[in-house]
C-alpha cells in the first residue's frame, strides 16, 4: 500500500507528460528485457553466491523497477499545467521568466516546471526550488527578495512569457 505520497500531484506540461510516457515505454519494453537477459546469462555462470555479474544485474533490475514505479506514479498523478486563464504578465508554473539579480547581474532565463520535468542545464527549474518559490505569483517589472540556501536573493523580473 502506498503512503501519503500517493496523493501528491505532479504539475507538468503536456510535453513533460509525453516525455515521461516515452521514458516509461523504453524502461518497460527495452531496458527491462535487457536486464532480464543479463540475469539469465549471469545465472548460467553457476554459483550465485560468488557471482558479481548476477549481483550487478539484480541491482540494476532493482533500480530499474524503482524508476518504473516512480514514473508510473508521476504519470498517474500528473496535473497538466494550463495557463490559458492566467494574466500574461504573472509568473506561474509553465511560463518562462527572465530576471536579473540586483543590483547589476546579467539577465537569467528559466522556465518554471514541475519537479518531474526539472532540468537546470536546459533552463527548466522546479516549482519546488527556492528561486521558483520566490518568483511564482509575481509579475513582470516586480522587484522581489526571497530566501535561498545561499542567503537572501533580490531580483527584478524583466519578462514573463
Amino acid at each position: 500500500m502506498f503512503s501519503v505520497a500517493q496523493d501528491k500531484m505532479y504539475p507538468m506540461t503536456e510535453e513533460g507528460k509525453e516525455k515521461l510516457e516515452k521514458e516509461l515505454e523504453d524502461l518497460k519494453m527495452v531496458q527491462r528485457p535487457k536486464v532480464i537477459d543479463r540475469i539469465k546469462i549471469a545465472r548460467s555462470y553457476g554459483d550465485l553466491s560468488e557471482n558479481s555479474e548476477y549481483e550487478s544485474a539484480k541491482d540494476e533490475q532493482s533500480m530499474l523497477e524503482t524508476r518504473i514505479s516512480t514514473v508510473e506514479r508521476m504519470i498517474q498523478y500528473a496535473q497538466i499545467i494550463d495557463n490559458d486563464g492566467t494574466d500574461k504578465d504573472e509568473l506561474t508554473v509553465g511560463k518562462k521568466v527572465t530576471f536579473k539579480e540586483l543590483p547589476d547581474e546579467e539577465p537569467e532565463e528559466y522556465t518554471i516546471v514541475g519537479a518531474a520535468e526539472a532540468d537546470p542545464m536546459a533552463g527548466k527549474i522546479s516549482n519546488d526550488s527556492a528561486i521558483a518559490k520566490g518568483l511564482l505569483g509575481h509579475r513582470k517589472g516586480d522587484e522581489v527578495t526571497f530566501p535561498t540556501p545561499g542567503g537572501d536573493m533580490s531580483v527584478k523580473i524583466l519578462d514573463v512569457e
